[in-house]
């Protein structure tokens, strides 16, 4: 059903298939036309109180012609629906977004979550992190072909969540090392570079991440990530609900970390199986 129709206010079939379509034209790019999805945006999102900064949102995307991905972010840009809409672009399907004369595809493409994003920004600020993924890197050994489908679609749109928060944790420990080093180093002997380390990491505030990682059923397929049927929507949000009840039964996630380790990273999936 969502492949033939598509989803209203979202996504349509083009009426040309691409393969035939001639070389530069719009239906050539992508199987679906996109462009209802500005009007269901723009009639469910306030962009002026989006843009406010009373709260800030950064979404990510690739640029098609260099490959470099963006973040737009609504501190340094005003946010609008191309942004939203280019963030989630996924090729074939969907047709890249112009922004300002360049083009974007989903920044799935090269990374399916900001989370290094955000933890690059100012160091001194303190973070609660909930890492939420929709797709799970772990998964059966496939056993048919539909398994194949599926499960290489788990794999590219894991956010590798586990590996990601395991390289800052080592980074980050790396750092205060380093800091515990150059401070038994005389002052006189320093650099001004070392000096610039020592009052850059001394600032450096604590970082909590909790993971919380979708856990797929058994029947799901290789539609999963089109398909949208309010049975389908329903059960994901159960088990988006149950996650925050087992999240709430540690409170541990609550509790600040010493200085002397930094990152404390909570994978309730691992704590707590239940």
């Amino acid at each position: 059903m969502t492949m033939m129709p598509g989803q209203p206010g979202f996504f349509k079939p083009r009426w040309q298939n691409p393969w035939l379509a001639p070389a530069g034209a719009e239906s050539a790019i992508s199987y679906y036309d996109t462009s209802d999805l500005k009007g269901t945006l723009e009639a469910l999102i306030d962009f002026d109180l989006l843009n406010s900064a009373k709260k800030r949102l950064s979404v990510g995307a690739v640029n098609v012609r260099t490959g470099n991905f963006i973040y737009f972010d609504s501190r340094k840009i005003r946010i609008g629906p191309e942004h939203i809409m280019a963030s989630g672009a996924l090729p074939p399907a969907f047709p890249p977004v112009e922004i300002e004369g360049e083009y974007y595809w989903d920044g799935g493409l090269v990374s399916n979550t900001p989370l290094q994003y955000l933890l690059d920004q100012d160091p001194s600020e303190s973070s609660l992190v909930f890492q939420v993924d929709l797709f799970s890197a772990r998964g059966a050994l496939p056993r048919q072909m539909a398994d194949v489908l599926a499960r290489q679609k788990d794999i590219a749109y894991s956010s590798r969540t586990r590996q990601n928060t395991d390289t800052y944790a080592r980074v980050h420990a790396l750092k205060l090392k380093l800091l515990g080093a150059l401070q038994r180093v005389p002052a006189d002997k320093l650099t001004p570079a070392e000096k610039k380390l020592i009052e850059e990491y001394s600032k450096s505030a604590d970082v909590n991440i909790v993971h919380l990682i979708y856990q797929q059923k058994l029947y799901e397929g290789h539609a999963k990530d089109y398909e949208f049927s309010g049975t389908s929507m329903r059960e994901h949000w159960e088990s988006g609900y149950e996650d925050t009840l087992r999240t709430l039964r540690h409170p541990e996630w609550l509790k600040r970390s010493s200085i002397r380790h930094g990152v404390s990273i909570h994978d309730l999936h691992r704590e707590d199986p239940t």
